[in-house]
């Protein structure tokens, strides 16, 4: 390689190596694969392997990522947790060392930005003496650029000549759309002590729910409080096994004008982490609904005093980005046995009463209460008729109905569930069987 392409390459090395607050941009599997790549082409191996072993694995880092080097560098500085973009977000006042730190950090990541695959395939085509430059991962080959609400910033960055000068607008992003995890993924779980990005979330639309209407329109309410930053209240939707109920809060994520909304979904044994959870949620521009399905509580259940520490409140303030959406196939959430009722004859409780009526009225420290009724034969098949609509099923009324109440006979009863199961089965067999 001529002295020229070598300088270049350490000044790219020298850009990345002065970052100061975006240093995770190139923390990444692609990040560390590039950085790897630049000191193969200084380290000047006789033979060139090392070179194109360093390549390789650039190349498919970013195949893996479906992303040009260009847009994954603007994807990770969006996406990026650092002290600015902390501050940031919180709107707090900064100082004049972390704004600087900022634009010194853009300045050299452009000078990234600016090293195409193209030259890096050049660079690598001397350093291994080849006769031909190896395959570039380019823009054309570029997946999706994101989502919809970065693609304003993105041209920033593709038109500015500095970008120190997107600085402002970046600042903005930030605060609106939040960075790290919340920026990349709409649906967590809490696993293991921390929040897991759900990559591929349920795609249920609120529009495949048939039967349950007022109750669709009642959550869907509630959420557009929390989403608008007023008070929102914390819900039970509790009835019938397989009406919606968990369906309908997972399909708050796939609604227009929802794109701020962050679902989290905590099972039942992780409720005593609940005080925690919300406190990592608290102070960013995202909403979140904490998911409990399938909630129900046995007597002195830690999970219980966890909840409604979170439903009640304590001396913390609540955290007015976070609600509670629980689900439940009971109506009193805390069992209760014939035996717990007190008699006169017991002499163990003075006020025993009062436990019996703590457990009963659980259920009602949530502000919002759904109910689910079973399914009658006619809510059953508008269901049916609904879903083999969308499903464009080619098969009569009559016909339909036949098989739908059949269906339902044989497997488990009239129920939202039992309809989707029975549409997809019988979309499955009629295009099997044709």
């Amino acid at each position: 390689m001529d002295t020229q392409a070598i300088a270049s390459i350490k000044f790219l090395q020298r850009q990345a190596a002065s970052l100061l607050l975006y240093k995770s941009v190139l923390a990444g599997e692609v990040g560390s694969a590039f950085l790897n790549l630049l000191q193969a082409l200084c380290d000047g191996d006789t033979d060139g392997l090392v070179c194109l072993q360093a390549y390789g694995s650039w190349f498919q880092a970013l195949a893996a990522k479906n992303q040009s080097w260009e847009n994954y560098l603007i994807t990770q500085i969006l996406r990026t947790d650092n002290p600015f973009t902390r501050q940031v977000q919180q709107a707090s006042l900064l100082s004049p060392a972390l704004v600087a730190a900022a634009q010194h950090d853009l300045q050299a990541l452009q000078s990234l930005y600016n090293c195409s695959s193209d030259q890096l395939s050049r660079w690598v085509q001397a350093a291994a003496k080849l006769p031909a430059a190896p395959v570039a991962w380019n823009q054309q080959q570029d997946g999706i650029v994101g989502a919809i609400h970065e693609l304003p910033i993105r041209d920033k960055f593709q038109i500015l000549e500095n970008w120190a000068e997107a600085l402002e607008y970046l600042a903005t992003h930030y605060h609106d759309y939040g960075t790290g995890l919340f920026a990349e993924y709409r649906a967590f779980r809490w696993q293991s002590g921390q929040l897991v990005g759900i990559r591929h979330p349920d795609p249920v639309k609120l529009t495949e729910l048939v039967g349950y209407e007022s109750q669709r329109e009642a959550l869907l309410k509630n959420t557009k409080f929390l989403l608008a930053g007023y008070p929102a209240l914390h819900v039970l939707l509790y009835g019938s096994r397989g009406s919606g109920k968990s369906s309908l809060v997972k399909g708050l994520l796939n609604e227009s004008g929802t794109g701020n909304l962050r679902l989290v979904e905590v099972a039942k044994s992780d409720l005593r982490d609940l005080s925690e959870i919300v406190e990592q949620l608290r102070g960013v521009p995202q909403k979140f609904v904490i998911f409990v399905d399938d909630l129900s509580f046995e007597e002195d259940d830690d999970a219980f005093k966890a909840l409604k520490v979170v439903l009640e409140g304590n001396l913390t303030a609540r955290s007015q980005n976070v609600v509670v959406y629980a689900t439940s196939n009971r109506r009193h959430l805390i069992r209760e046995f014939f035996a717990d009722r007190p008699l006169t004859r017991d002499n163990e409780e003075i006020h025993a009463w009062d436990t019996v009526q703590e457990k009963l009225s659980f259920s009602d420290r949530f502000g919002l209460t759904l109910t689910f009724e079973p399914a009658d034969q006619n809510t059953y098949l508008n269901i049916i008729r609904h879903l083999a609509a969308q499903a464009e099923i080619p098969l009569s009324e009559e016909d339909l109905e036949y098989r739908a109440l059949q269906w339902a006979t044989r497997h488990n009863g009239r129920s939202g569930r039992t309809a989707r199961q029975f549409i997809d089965f019988l979309k499955a067999d009629l295009n099997v069987n044709t």
